[in-house]
């Protein structure tokens, strides 16, 4: 019997329908850039409060931090951003490029015009839902 149950459950745990590897929804379809690679950054702006992402997507951003903005999202409203940010002291924490509302942020200097339209690709914001959630490191 053991030996029966003991077969039952592998199967089933082969064939189970996993989550592993589902690729999450796009964020859209184009953005804006100040090229066509999105390697310059368009402006610099300030978190106005701390914002803890909900998957690997995104990047965490504390209040005060200064966020280089790469590329405004454009399909839902300009509301996600690309950016990378660094601590205050550079070599504190590693700078991450990765997506943020951007209503957490503030502009504070403009650098380039976001004026070239690119279309996203997978790599840009559809990871899988393996990606590791981050939890931001108290101060």
């Amino acid at each position: 019997m053991a030996c029966k149950l003991w077969f039952v459950l592998s199967v089933w745990l082969l064939l189970a329908p996993s989550e592993a590897g589902r690729q999450m929804p796009k964020l859209s379809d184009k953005k804006l850039c100040a090229d066509s690679e999105c390697s310059h950054p368009i402006l610099i702006a300030q978190a106005l409060q701390d914002y803890y992402p909900g998957d690997c997507r995104f990047i965490p951003i504390r209040q005060g931090q200064l966020v280089y903005v790469y590329a405004m999202l454009k399909d839902r409203g300009n509301l996600f951003w690309a950016g990378s940010v660094q601590d205050s002291y550079y070599g504190q924490q590693e700078a991450r490029i990765g997506h943020f509302p951007s209503s957490v942020v503030e502009e504070t200097h403009a650098l380039m015009p976001a004026s070239t339209e690119v279309k996203t690709t997978v790599g840009d914001h559809t990871h899988t839902s393996t990606c590791m959630h981050y939890v931001m490191p108290s101060l």
